[in-house]
């Protein structure tokens, strides 16, 4: 029962529902180390209200949790930040970022799991970061393709150097992007789907 005496339990917004036209559903899952910009590419490009599990970073963290290059910072996700958003009228992407911080890392294969592809946000200030993402979709065998958030304090690298650096295929694609741009993160999420079109077409995708 509400304040106003009511025992009726709000729904979901109308923005919130599933469009009438929507066939197929994909999850995909946002990664990164810390800091990357991972809730703020679901908050972004999110067609509904973002869930997000950010908490207030408190001194317990300190000399636990790496903060370098982020030291501005002051929540980090705990669990995971979920969003939607509709790539066609038939086809909706259900987004699951992932959290940053090592000691939540254990939460990552339960949210790996069902995942069609995946996203691995890079900040070139921390390169060593995005080590332990990329190493657990290939162990899964999840697609995945690189995108770079942009920071403007971030060195600059020619994609070739990058792709050395993360010991990367060259079928992986690597983009750039400014995860606080709606347009930007789309093009991303919009370059996984082309990917995961052509693997399907491969017969690479399982």
């Amino acid at each position: 029962m509400d304040f106003n005496g009511s025992d009726t339990v709000p729904g979901p917004r109308a923005e919130d529902h599933l469009p009438h036209t929507t066939t197929a559903a994909a999850k995909i899952v946002i990664v990164g180390g810390f800091g990357v910009g991972k809730t703020t590419m679901v908050g972004s490009v999110s067609e509904i209200k973002p869930l997000t599990t950010e908490e207030t970073m408190t001194q317990a963290g300190i000399g636990v949790d790496d903060n370098y290059g982020s030291d501005t910072k002051t929540a980090t996700t705990v669990a995971m930040d979920f969003g939607r958003i509709r790539i066609t009228d038939q086809v909706v992407l259900y987004l699951f970022g992932t959290p940053g911080q090592e000691r939540f890392w254990f939460l990552w294969n339960g949210l790996f799991e069902g995942a069609l592809g995946a996203v691995v946000l890079v900040d070139t200030r921390r390169l060593e970061v995005s080590f332990e993402a990329v190493g657990r979709l290939e162990e899964r065998g999840v697609p995945f393709v690189v995108a770079v958030n942009t920071f403007p304090d971030g060195p600059r690298y020619p994609i070739d150097d990058l792709r050395g650096a993360l010991d990367l295929p060259p079928e992986i694609p690597i983009v750039e992007c400014d995860v606080r741009r709606r347009a930007s993160s789309r093009d991303v999420l919009m370059t996984l789907t082309r990917f995961l079109h052509d693997l399907a077409l491969a017969g690479n995708l399982t």
